[in-house]
């Protein structure tokens, strides 16, 4: 009867959270404790609740018992066919009173009503962090534990997000699904799609309010912010070294274990970066991708291209601290 009158007697003694189940009060109060009873014997994983452990165990035996009925699509979670069958129908019932955001199931549209709210619910034990999303905020947990269950089957790559392993699959297909409109560039991530269509605009919306630096994109500038405040979050366990950037330190990492998974087809050379493997490419290719909006100059590398707009701007980004 709870679902009709709306009634939530279980009340969260931490926070403002209540529920009309104790189970799910369970589940919540974890969120404070990081408790996580059940453990995959395949990989370690550890999960909250004996449901979750389940929909996880999949990810070994492949097991997809949800069947679409108009299509041979099949999958491991109820909720994913759920969201599959709306590509037949269409039908998107649950609607934002607010600004009229349809969803496909009640769940969605719960995580989209937290944009008006800005309520953010998840919080984690260890730091604090807090975030609108149950997802987002499982994949911020493992930065603490380390989990990576996203395993590669082509190399020992092993990712703590599903999206990074398609990611790094592309490495090995060598896929580019990021198609530029303008020219006939592609490429294997849509940010690096979105960092080479300001090359066409010259477009820089974002600018730092501590010295005037602009950039193409929001996460160049967070990473820029961190030269004025010295924040370094990333911490190698191996050694004293930090960083700035998470990707600075997965390079860093790759020092301790001589890790080098990038590797030439055309002539043998091997290095850890992904980026370095793409400009080496460009002495086979002869590719000039960076190219100047003001006069056609173009060039392989883009710190050459960065020098070369200066002779345009005039600007001299570098002071000299004694006149």
């Amino acid at each position: 009867m709870r679902t009709h009158t709306g009634e939530k007697p279980y009340k969260c003694d931490q926070c403002d959270y209540s529920t009309a189940q104790k189970s799910t009060l369970d589940q919540h109060l974890v969120r404070h404790t990081g408790d996580k009873p059940y453990m995959c014997g395949e990989c370690g994983y550890r999960a909250v609740n004996k449901s979750t452990l389940s929909r996880h165990m999949r990810t070994h035996t492949g097991e997809k018992p949800y069947k679409c009925d108009q299509c041979d699509y099949s999958t491991a979670q109820k909720s994913t066919l759920d969201q599959h069958l709306v590509r037949h129908t269409g039908d998107k019932p649950y609607m934002c009173g607010e600004c009229g955001y349809r969803a496909v199931n009640k769940s969605t549209l719960s995580r989209h009503m937290r944009t008006h709210t800005d309520q953010k619910p998840y919080m984690c034990g260890k730091c604090g962090y807090l975030t609108a999303n149950r997802s987002t905020f499982t994949v911020h947990m493992r930065t603490h534990t380390g989990e990576k269950p996203f395993k590669c089957d082509q190399c020992d790559y092993s990712a703590a997000r599903k999206s990074e392993l398609s990611n790094h699959i592309r490495t090995h297909t060598g896929e580019k699904p990021y198609k530029c409109d303008q020219c006939d560039y592609s490429a294997a991530h849509r940010y690096a799609l979105k960092q080479h269509l300001s090359k066409h605009t010259d477009e820089k919306p974002y600018m730092c309010g501590e010295c005037g630096y602009r950039t193409a994109n929001m996460s160049n500038l967070t990473a820029h912010m961190k030269t004025h405040t010295g924040e370094k979050p990333f911490k190698c366990e191996q050694c004293d070294y930090s960083a700035a950037r998470k990707y600075t330190l997965d390079l860093h990492l790759k020092k301790h274990n001589g890790e080098k998974l990038y590797m030439c087809g055309e002539c043998g050379y091997r290095t850890a970066r992904k980026s370095d493997l793409s400009k080496h490419m460009r002495t086979h290719t002869g590719e000039k991708p960076y190219m100047s909006g003001s006069c056609g100059y173009s060039t392989a590398n883009k710190a050459h291209l960065s020098r070369h707009r200066r002779t345009h701007t005039g600007e001299k980004p570098y002071k000299c601290d004694q006149c």
